[in-house]
């Protein structure tokens, strides 16, 4: 058997179905290109069930698909070795401790390479994932462009579906740093040469998601999430580093003048949003790996979707938060919220420190719009906790802050589009006058009832 390398996402499957079978599944009869993989993790979290998907045979590509790698939090946290209560203090330590990239003069991501007329884009593996989408979609590809000065790189993900032969339609929605460089390249009158990864490590997946300053390289941080420099190397044409053991590299450039129909596609709100910017990426160059796999990321608000983009996020808030209010103890972006709710629990210290807590969080993370504060005896890993918290903690005349004017996301269908929303934060702690006392089953009753339902199956 082949020993791959520690950056390779071949390694990581191996090795983590080695050590947690139960949490992986996998299909080796055919399933079908258009929507399968995704009804079957519908299916799976239908039932409170997250696992990791290997289909080896799926009708209509030529390449095994792995899917719902980061739907488990518990997933996520074994990457970091970690648990998934300690999962925002792990990633924080190794992002903080980033390694510039290794260049190398090949790797696995080198075996093949396409370029000229023999680029057919018809031939990369992709799936449908929900009815209304408007194509097969390439959900995991990240974008790396380069300053044009510095060299410093951006990452970011991007939907896209094939336009032609040799070109991608895709959307730029999110108006990062990529948009901006975009736009640098436009000033000039040029193109913007990127590469779009599609099947790294998780873990430089991961990366691709945290929320850097521009000019700061999500590769560095890669090589901090890994305990090691990524391992990449130069794209042919123009010598963008990309990690050397990827499944499949494009390469190419951003037209900032053209303008392409692309979408609709399930977005993280749960809605199909044909919300675009229309971006053409026009493919020079095809590297990859012989037979190569198709990591694909579930779209939708699917719990790997909303994981994806949530993680690095997060934990850089609460980093933040929780140096500027010691008195809190924890903090939650539920899925059911998509990336528009969060809860916090907190010990607070006085009157007043809740709201103070929710304008911090609010004016911090641009996607929210309702943060819920609570006790820190109410578990906010559950929904239901939290609403109990409401109904009972919470007055809605006095209770609620809300402001107005703040930058929307372009992706929530009750925005703007791309201009303003509304916040707001809602405190469901108890408060300096509140009288009750909580009921409460004892530690030794609930042991007893284990151990009687465990005897009668």
């Amino acid at each position: 058997m082949t020993q791959h390398h520690k950056q390779d996402v071949r390694r990581f499957l191996a090795d983590y179905r080695d050590q947690h079978p139960e949490d992986v599944i996998t299909i080796d009869g055919p399933v079908s290109d258009d929507q399968d993989a995704t009804a079957l993790i519908w299916n799976l979290a239908d039932k409170g069930q997250h696992p990791m998907l290997h289909l080896k045979h799926v009708n209509g590509i030529e390449s095994e698909v792995v899917c719902n790698i980061f739907a488990s939090r518990d997933r996520i946290a074994r990457l970091l070795g970690s648990t998934a209560d300690k999962l925002h203090e792990a990633y924080q330590a190794r992002s903080n401790r980033p390694f510039a990239p290794e260049v190398m003069d090949s790797g696995p991501i080198t075996e093949e390479i396409i370029s000229g007329d023999d680029v057919d884009l018809h031939n990369l593996p992709m799936l449908k994932h929900f009815d209304t989408d408007r194509a097969k979609y390439i959900t995991s590809g990240i974008i790396i462009g380069e300053h044009p000065e510095t060299g410093a790189g951006n990452l970011s993900y991007h939907r896209a579906m094939i336009h032609s032969k040799n070109s991608l339609a895709t959307s730029l929605h999110s108006r990062g740093h990529l948009w901006r460089l975009m736009n640098m390249a436009k000033e000039k009158g040029e193109p913007m040469p990127v590469a779009m990864v599609i099947g790294g490590h998780p873990l430089f997946m991961i990366a691709a998601s945290a929320r850097l300053a521009f000019g700061e390289d999500e590769r560095d941080v890669a090589g901090g999430l890994m305990g090691e420099p990524l391992q990449v190397v130069r794209s042919p044409k123009y010598g963008i580093r990309v990690p050397a053991h990827a499944e499949i590299v494009l390469e190419g450039v951003l037209d900032p003048e053209a303008h392409v129909e692309e979408g609709p596609f399930g977005e993280f709100t749960g809605y199909s949003s044909d919300r675009s910017t229309n971006n053409l990426f026009s493919v020079e160059t095809i590297m990859r790996r012989r037979d190569p796999i198709l990591v694909s990321v579930a779209g939708g608000n699917s719990a790997e979707h909303l994981n994806l983009g949530r993680v690095p996020r997060e934990a850089e808030v609460v980093e933040k938060l929780k140096a500027r209010f010691p008195s809190i103890t924890a903090v939650h972006y539920p899925s059911s919220g998509t990336h528009f709710h969060a809860y916090i629990a907190m010990n607070q210290s006085r009157e007043g420190e809740a709201r103070q807590v929710m304008l911090g969080l609010l004016g911090w993370d641009q996607y929210l719009k309702n943060v819920v504060v609570v006790d820190a005896d109410v578990d906010i890993t559950k929904d239901s906790e939290v609403l109990w918290a409401l109904a009972t903690h919470f007055q809605p005349h006095k209770d609620v802050v809300i402001i107005e004017g703040l930058p929307g996301n372009a992706l929530d269908p009750s925005a703007s589009g791309i201009g303003t929303t509304s916040r707001m934060g809602l405190d469901a702690t108890r408060g300096p006058n509140f009288h009750g006392v909580r009921a409460r089953i004892s530690d030794e009753a609930s042991a007893r009832a284990a151990a009687l339902l465990k005897s009668v199956g």
